[in-house]
């Protein structure tokens, strides 16, 4: 099974071949894979992914761990780290290590917003070792600059216009930030307290917003963002806020359509929340399927106020296939609620 994530050093009609059996798979989770860099075990946000035998895992995942900073743009990946240069393409076999070209046998493929990349090639191309334990499904990687490389900072990154920015009197706050310079939305990863809220955050290279799934306690919170700018230079900041149990629960309820229903190319959104809350209205035609949730270019946004008695209504209209719409509703009070719906058009 160590065949499962290697290197294809073959002739081109095996490469063939194995691209070939790579277009007709769809992607399955890796199930119970354990992956362990330098001694310790890596958690992903994205479950590691088998496609024609080999194991994909999410970029940044390897790459960091190994010692190596990682810019993304427009589907191309370039690493630097241990003294290495690396670059990869989204949906291309062909690899650059320190200016020569190699080839994997499986191109590098985006699930929802998470580029996953093969396992045993990114570690044996930051010089790694790799071990592959098939009683125990893991996978053990040794070396490769174990972490002491650090991709440059940016001592003049910030956030901006703050929510909450001191206190809230509420447990459900809705959070925003924005960015002082433009960032690689991918590269963004949101946490309160502790716990990673990422596939919850909706954002543009400008700036996020998430409301909490569950209620905060009452006191104090530390809000944690890390990600890379467009220039490529890291950046980890954030900022404290403080709830109270003043307001009631803001909810979302009634929606229809319901969730995963067929809709056609102009609907209508109905549905009840607390009395003359904002409800702010986030929709794109290319489904995220899990991690951030993109603003931008081909989004559409608005802000209705529902009525006395809680309801309200939003007409949309989609460019066809499949629709993910955010629906964030804050009350009077400051209470925020947060859903998410995909429809088929």
């Amino acid at each position: 099974m160590a065949s499962m994530i290697r290197i294809v050093r073959t002739a081109a009609l095996t490469l063939g071949i194995a691209v070939a059996a790579a277009a007709l798979s769809l992607p399955a989770k890796a199930a119970n894979v354990t992956v362990v860099v330098n001694g310790q075990q890596v958690g992903f946000d994205q479950p590691p992914i088998e496609r024609a035998g080999r194991v994909f895992v999410p970029l940044r995942g390897v790459f960091e761990r190994l010692g190596a900073s990682v810019v993304y743009y427009n589907g191309q990946i370039n690493a630097t780290g241990n003294g290495r240069n690396i670059a990869l393409h989204i949906g291309s076999t062909q690899a650059v290590i320190n200016g020569q070209t190699q080839y994997v046998d499986v191109a590098p493929f985006l699930v929802g917003s998470r580029t996953l990349v093969p396992l045993r090639f990114v570690a044996q191309a930051l010089g790694a070792a790799v071990d592959w334990n098939q009683s125990s499904s893991t996978v053990t990687i040794t070396g490769g600059g174990g972490g002491s490389y650090t991709p440059p900072g940016n001592p003049s990154f910030n956030l901006t216009n703050l929510r909450p920015n001191g206190s809230a009197n509420t447990l459900s706050p809705n959070i925003h930030a924005g960015f002082s310079e433009p960032v690689q939305r991918d590269s963004v990863r949101v946490s309160i307290d502790g716990v990673d809220v990422t596939n919850n955050v909706y954002a543009n290279a400008n700036g996020f917003n998430v409301t909490p799934s569950q209620p905060l306690y009452a006191g104090t919170h530390r809000v944690r963002v890390t990600g890379v700018t467009a220039n490529g230079a890291n950046f980890a900041t954030g900022w404290t806020f403080t709830t109270a149990a003043g307001a009631a629960n803001n909810y979302l309820r009634n929606i229809q359509p319901a969730t995963n229903s067929q809709v056609g190319r102009q609907f209508t959104i109905t549905g009840t929340t607390a009395p003359n809350s904002r409800i702010h209205v986030v929709a794109n035609s290319s489904a995220s399927l899990g991690g951030i949730f993109q603003i931008g270019t081909g989004t559409y946004q608005t802000d209705v106020t529902a009525d006395g008695n809680g309801r309200f209504q939003v007409s949309l209209t989609s460019s066809g296939g499949q629709l993910e719409v955010i629906l964030q509703s804050t009350s009077p009070s400051g209470s925020s609620v947060q859903r998410t719906l995909v429809y088929g058009t």
